[in-house]
């Protein structure tokens, strides 16, 4: 039997966009019973695959935008198919030829991303000012650079992120450097997004960036800078050690570097975000660090590890807007409370600012704080 595509032509462009192994897919349909959007309305990942193989797909449909490239999918197909790769092939398509609507509020954070290097928008030379309070200033004699992100960076809610971070570094010993103005976003939601040129330039900027400032090692304290960073600009010629926060410090911890005087006297449950577990299979090193701090009773989720619970944020979705009744994080949340836990911690910006605003339609009397790893470590300190 032949199998016959309607129309073809929108195939091969997919395939010409970086979905490869489109033809892999033999519709078994465990991507569609995988996909965390199944736990909040229906998502049919078999079909849009299935319409992608025949050419027949729907530019104009919200389902292309939906996928928060979590690798739920991917971990479970038994033939290997990179579903991930269709779906950004899809908005690559949308991307480079017009075939229809990039949804506004990602539109608007590409836009800010192409002229000010970060998709909040903020002015490029305000990018380190998260570190004024702590007198930081660039040290050109040093090859370790902490590279907070730029929601760290800007975003009011999470500098104490950036700070905290920087705090225990120094209190570590750790000689590091940051370059403020001259970064730039990392892009990993713009190629996710399907704006294959734009993260090429972010690239280019920051390899010129890092390698002009003698870089070496890149700490940072976002998963999907990490990601990109470590899997996708080594392919375009980077060539630097690049390491998590927490993979960073869970050595220092153990070592005893850390002379923790006080006792966080809390129940604190660990989320795994997607980019940190499932797609870099970085699992312990923050629950080392976490039962390492006096008074932490660590508590598991229902969903942890390689099973962990989306938080809705990758793949571009941080800068669109979800319906609240569709909201992973607010799963994330009330796993959270069932389990007991007095904090919530995160190793990820975007898992902390949707985590923070599920927190705004819950009305418990008992409720979660929203802590990253570091901060925990700076309470003990």
């Amino acid at each position: 039997m032949v199998a016959l595509t309607p129309f073809k032509e929108a195939a091969d462009m997919l395939m010409e966009a970086g979905a490869e192994k489109l033809d892999n897919c033999y519709q078994c349909g465990l991507c569609t019973g995988s996909c965390p959007w199944n736990q909040v309305r229906s998502f049919l990942v078999r079909r849009i695959i299935h319409q992608a193989q025949l050419g027949v797909i729907d530019f104009e449909s919200e389902d292309l935008w939906l996928c928060t490239t979590c690798r739920n999918c991917v971990q479970r197909c038994p033939r290997g198919v990179e579903i991930i790769d269709i779906m950004k092939a899809m908005r690559r398509v949308i991307t480079e030829t017009g075939t229809a609507k990039i949804p506004d509020s990602l539109r608007l954070a590409i836009t800010n991303i192409a002229g000010a290097g970060n998709p909040l928008g903020e002015p490029p030379e305000q990018r380190g000012d998260w570190a004024a309070p702590l007198r930081l200033k660039h040290k050109a004699d040093s090859s370790t650079l902490y590279f907070s992100c730029c929601i760290p960076a800007y975003e009011p809610k999470v500098k104490r992120v950036a700070r905290a971070t920087a705090q225990v570094l120094k209190t570590s010993g750790t000689d590091f450097n940051i370059l403020a103005s001259r970064e730039n976003c990392c892009g990993e939601s713009v190629r996710k997004a399907g704006d294959e040129n734009l993260f090429n330039s972010l690239a280019e900027k920051n390899i010129k960036a890092f390698s002009e400032a003698g870089i070496k090692q890149i700490l940072v304290s976002s998963p999907h800078c990490y990601h990109s960073f470590k899997n996708e600009y080594s392919k375009l010629g980077a060539d630097f050690e690049v390491l998590h926060i927490v993979q960073y410090l869970a050595p220092l911890v153990s070592e005893g570097k850390f002379k923790f005087k006080k006792e966080v006297k809390k129940k604190v449950a660990y989320h795994d975000s997607c980019y940190l577990a499932r797609h870099n299979g970085i699992y312990d090193e923050p629950r080392r660090i976490l039962e390492s701090i006096p008074g932490i009773e660590l508590v598991e989720l229902p969903d942890v590890k390689e099973n962990t619970l989306c938080c809705g944020g990758g793949g571009g979705r941080i800068w669109m807007d979800t319906k609240k009744d569709e909201r992973f994080s607010d799963l994330r949340i009330q796993q959270a409370l069932d389990v007991g836990a007095d904090v919530l911690a995160v190793s990820c910006p975007y898992c902390m600012l949707n985590f923070e605003d599920s927190l705004l339609g819950f009305s418990n009397t008992k409720t979660v704080e929203i802590k990253d790893v570091v901060e925990l470590i700076c309470e003990g300190l």
